[in-house]
């Protein structure tokens, strides 16, 4: 199968794209994160993704981002929620709906996302989102089982990865 794979930072798609072709799938990476700011934070995630993808020989699509888009469509009034709340769930559907919509373009088989191997992240959430845009053609594979968030880990560490310190939008920085 052709798998479209949502990928939210170098790190976390490292472990998933193993995982991916483990099972025997035809993997792509898909980098489509309006959530992410500053400007140059998505732009560190979008290199270190592209230097994992050659290092894996995967191909990558980019989604031009649109930060305000999703500010206005997913943040608005939701910024005080915390990390795991509602807010995160809109941000699940706005980045799932853009990597099933482009799986379709591609004519690809399946999509999935690398959300799930974050111990930050509510998989069943995530899991519900992507089977209500297509029960059949979303992947739902908790990625963080087996010790795959250690896997990432260890993995980024060896390519020498950049790890990013907080998910992605500015309602999730926290300070120190």
């Amino acid at each position: 199968m052709k798998v479209l794979l949502h990928a939210c930072c170098g790190t976390c798609a490292s472990h998933c794209v193993m995982a991916l072709r483990d099972y025997g799938h035809d993997v792509r990476l898909f980098f489509s994160n309006g959530n992410i700011a500053p400007d140059s934070e998505f732009h560190k995630r979008l290199d270190t993704l592209r230097r994992l993808a050659d290092c894996l020989n995967v191909p990558l699509i980019v989604d031009e981002p649109d930060h305000k888009e999703w500010l206005e469509l997913v943040a608005k009034g939701f910024e005080q929620e915390l990390e795991k709340g509602a807010r995160c769930e809109r941000c699940f559907r706005y980045s799932l709906e853009r990597t099933f919509r482009m799986m379709e373009q591609q004519g690809l088989d399946m999509f999935t996302t690398t959300l799930s191997v974050s111990p930050h992240k509510h998989t069943p959430s995530i899991f519900k989102v992507g089977q209500e845009l297509d029960r059949e053609r979303f992947l739902a594979v908790n990625f963080k089982k087996e010790g795959g968030f250690r896997k990432s880990m260890q993995m980024s560490e060896s390519l020498g990865l950049y790890r990013q310190n907080y998910c992605g939008c500015e309602f999730s920085i926290r300070v120190l």
